[in-house]
């Protein structure tokens, strides 16, 4: 039973992790923009804000779809839990603990989901796994 269900809930946690920095990514784009991003990464020191900004804005966006669509998971997974690495040292960790003081809880955990959903293999429904499967001499011959 545990094997049936293992790509369903890969897929599942795959989507909302990736949906959470889809729209992250997104908001730095449409509703925040990325002049008050660049201005909110330079007021907490982070480094090259102008190129960090929008790096960090396409990196959730693409990162998130790859989550989604269970593509390039090793990669996508540790870019996106070393960008919320970033935001732990330059923004959250003054805050402490808990999320609902500003902390870094909430992005520590989208860090860690990351690298374990990134990891995962992604399941049968993952993108990396068809593409695998139909380069596979085995399963050519199958």
């Amino acid at each position: 039973m545990v094997d049936q269900a293992r790509p369903v809930v890969l897929l599942l946690a795959r989507i909302a992790i990736g949906v959470i920095f889809l729209v992250h990514g997104y908001q730095k784009f449409a509703t925040t923009g990325i002049g008050d991003t660049i201005e909110f990464f330079q007021s907490v020191g982070i480094p090259l804000a102008a190129l960090a900004a929008p790096a960090v804005a396409t990196l959730e966006v693409i990162g998130g779809l790859a989550l989604i669509l269970g593509a390039a998971l090793p990669l996508a997974g540790t870019l996106l839990a070393l960008t919320m690495a970033g935001a732990i040292v330059f923004v959250h960790a003054p805050h402490g603990f808990g999320a609902e003081a500003g902390g870094y809880e909430f992005v520590l955990a989208l860090a860690a989901s990351s690298l374990a959903v990134g990891f995962s293999g992604g399941g049968a429904l993952a993108l990396d796994r068809v593409l695998v499967r139909r380069r596979s001499p085995a399963a050519a011959t199958a």
